[in-house]
């Protein structure tokens, strides 16, 4: 196994068609092909599904110069004077228009960035189109909502099965290649864990390949979370505890621990206390897509259940 490269970068495609993606959508980027020309786009949807790659994807295919910004990194109005100001204007070196993708869009400052690409969107418009990627569309402003045609990567619920398998071809195909031992039955088990976000299943089927396989002891690992534990560490205010907990289960995905422990209010807390309780866990499952550590911000939600909660 080649473990000096992020396989979800190694095997990202560079073509429409190898985008794992429902038809309908596939349709619109290849029609965007089929024209060679890439216009202002707002791609939203979970994190995972395709977006950034699709947009890249795009770019490879048409030949096209493009630029990366991560609006979550690079969210000041400084990057819009020092970086996309001086990149949109100049001459692209294949002789066709540029594209600036800007990932994590929804984590660029409403007020500065992107008031500021609002103006830059239409300034640039003869030399160079904008590609905005987000998880929540609503943090995006409605200036750039106007000047961008709008397509959401939720999957149809009829969709679901087809993307889980051709997933499924997929990693299949890398782990093949990367001469990593396999079984499809373990493989299936960490999709249904981790769908619809193939860059996260991407990413645990590697780290998960240090095993030696992906076979039955990859299933222990990936064991659905069991908080009876955290649930007494709570109720008896013990952050200590609380904190090691969170700690040893940093490595499940903190969403299925938010809806563990939503599954489990009736049952550990005083009826009274549920509404409140409830309003913490959608705030801090919310919070946890913009977030640059998820722990913190685990522990944080952990931290005020306990304070608040009213155990049975």
């Amino acid at each position: 196994m080649n473990e000096t490269f992020v396989w979800s970068e190694i095997y990202r495609p560079h073509t429409v068609n190898d985008c794992i993606l429902p038809e309908r959508l596939k349709k619109t980027f290849l029609q965007y092909v089929e024209n060679k020309e890439v216009p202002n786009l707002l791609l939203h949807g979970p994190a995972g599904v395709g977006k950034t790659t699709i947009a890249k994807a795009m770019c490879d295919e048409i030949g096209c110069d493009y630029m990366v910004i991560n609006g979550s990194d690079e969210s000041g109005i400084d990057t819009l004077r020092n970086k996309i100001a001086g990149y949109a204007s100049s001459v692209s070196l294949s002789g066709g228009n540029k594209v600036i993708i800007v990932d994590e869009a929804d984590g660029m400052n409403p007020n500065t960035l992107q008031k500021g690409l609002r103006a830059a969107i239409e300034e640039f418009i003869a030399n160079c189109t904008f590609v905005f990627t987000c998880n929540q569309k609503r943090q995006i402003i409605e200036p750039i909502h106007s000047r961008c045609a709008s397509i959401d990567f939720k999957l149809q619920k009829n969709e679901k099965a087809e993307m889980a398998k051709q997933l499924l071809d997929r990693i299949c195909f890398i782990l093949t290649t990367e001469k990593v031992s396999f079984k499809k039955n373990v493989v299936g088990a960490l999709i249904m864990k981790y769908f619809p976000d193939y860059r996260k299943t991407i990413n645990e089927l590697q780290r998960y390949s240090t095993y030696g396989a992906i076979d039955e002891s990859v299933l222990l690992a990936i064991a659905d979370v069991e908080i009876s534990d955290l649930i007494e560490y709570l109720k008896a205010k013990d952050f200590v505890k609380v904190n090691k907990w969170c700690k040893q289960n940093s490595d499940n995905d903190a969403s299925r621990i938010y809806t563990r422990i939503y599954e489990s209010l009736h049952q550990y807390l005083k009826p009274q206390s549920i509404p409140q309780i409830i309003i913490v866990l959608a705030k801090y499952q919310h919070m946890a897509a913009f977030v640059a550590n998820g722990e913190l911000n685990l522990l944080a939600c952990l931290v005020e259940i306990m304070i608040d909660g009213e155990f049975v």
